[in-house]
């Protein structure tokens, strides 16, 4: 990664870029004035082994604040991953195992000095505070908040509504997470709009502790490769920044064109008005594929070090362009339903095999790809939304669009 050079320059306008919410953004402005070094928390609690680019919409405003001055606090909560975050949740979740924490938590820190600069980081673990906090001290920080204003959340609420069960264990998540900011003295913290709630405890924690109230800064949860579903590993619309680097670039260049728009604005290190210049060449005449090139180049370069980009969009060009994919790729729109559409309903209905019994066929042959990947899974379902390249043996390709 480049090094950062501190420059206090950078306008609340191109720190808060993308940004959803801006709580108490007079106080920020304020803050940010004074010239003085805020320290930035943005908490990670480590649930999997692996971050995708989702996750780096927020270490990348991080490293905005860097550029601009500021300490970014990189809080891993090992103490709160033992309890298990319950947003958007209707079951309880179970917490990790000491040892899930761990593995997963120096796997986090090696990746995220991929994009944050390690000299100007504050890595901090909140066991640091918790592992020595007694029972009556847990009591006591408990007592901060009531029932009802835990209710007041929306997953809690629904879960409550429905006669779901909450675990009380449950109810101190957004106590631990807001008392982080006490102890760490924040001035900003910032997270997904799905940790609104948790955030806002801070403020209050922090002004019954006699602290100045962090502002809050919400960042929105980054659409997948399919265009429309948060990006999750479940879902399997991730783009992994451990990803290959010729894969990487594949799963870029897959999104739309449409889409691209939010990736860079969220995912770029270039400036508002460079990005605007990009918008520009499309205006004058300009391949939209070719300014895809130009993210896929940058984040490959980012995550695979300079030069991999280049690459791999010549490794892209000589797959897709250069002989396996035509230039003029016939677009089916399909209907799916609420679920999606099976892959082999979406082969069929794109014209692309003469049956199901074909497609699946097909499929078994590993004749079957999208965006250059090869379809294992009979069961697969396209989801609504799905925009790709779906080839069949060498000369069957459309690229399908579920609707």
């Amino acid at each position: 990664m480049e090094k950062l050079v501190p420059s206090h320059s950078t306008s609340i306008e191109e720190l808060t870029r993308g940004a959803v919410d801006v709580i108490q953004s007079e106080q920020l402005a304020e803050r940010l004035a004074t010239g003085r070094p805020l320290r930035v928390k943005v908490g990670f609690d480590p649930t999997a082994p692996d971050l995708h680019l989702g996750h780096t919409v927020i270490i990348n405003a991080m490293r905005r604040f860097q550029a601009a001055g500021h300490t970014a606090i990189f809080l891993i909560g090992d103490f709160t991953g033992m309890i298990g975050d319950p947003t958007g949740k209707n079951v309880t979740r179970a917490p990790l195992t000491e040892d899930e924490i761990k593995a997963n938590a120096q796997t986090y820190a090696d990746q995220v000095f991929k994009i944050l600069d390690p000299e100007l980081t504050e890595v901090r673990f909140n066991s640091e505070w918790f592992g020595e906090m007694t029972a009556a001290d847990m009591i006591r920080l408990a007592s901060r908040h009531t029932v009802a204003r835990m209710l007041e959340r929306d997953d809690f609420e629904k879960r409550y509504k429905s006669e779901q069960p909450i675990a009380l264990h449950e109810f101190l998540y957004p106590l631990v997470q807001g008392y982080d900011s006490v102890a760490l003295k924040a001035d900003i913290e910032m997270g997904g709009t799905d940790q609104k709630f948790n955030l806002l405890v801070g403020r209050q924690l922090q002004a019954q502790m006699d602290q100045a109230p962090q502002c809050i800064i919400t960042w929105p949860l980054l659409e997948g490769t399919d265009g429309v579903q948060k990006m999750s590993k479940s879902l399997g619309n991730t783009i992994g920044i451990t990803d290959a680097a010729d894969d990487m670039f594949g799963k870029i260049m897959s999104i739309s064109d449409e889409l691209m728009w939010r990736y860079f604005e969220l995912l770029s290190f270039r400036s508002t008005q460079e990005i605007e210049a990009l918008s520009e060449r499309i205006k004058s005449g300009a391949n939209p594929r070719d300014i895809k090139f130009e993210l896929g180049i940058e984040l490959v370069d980012r995550f695979h070090g300079s030069g991999a980009g280049v690459i791999a969009r010549e490794a892209f060009i000589a797959r897709f362009q250069q002989g396996e994919v035509p230039e003029n790729i016939e677009t089916k729109a399909l209907a799916g339903e609420e679920g999606g559409l099976g892959i082999a309903s979406a082969l069929t209905q794109a014209g692309l095999t003469a049956s199901n019994s074909e497609a699946f066929r097909m499929i078994a042959q590993g004749a079957v790809k999208i965006d250059g990947e090869k379809v294992s899974d009979r069961a697969l379902v396209l989801p609504v939304g799905f925009d790709g390249i779906i080839q069949v043996g060498k000369r069957r390709i459309a690229r399908i669009q579920v609707s």
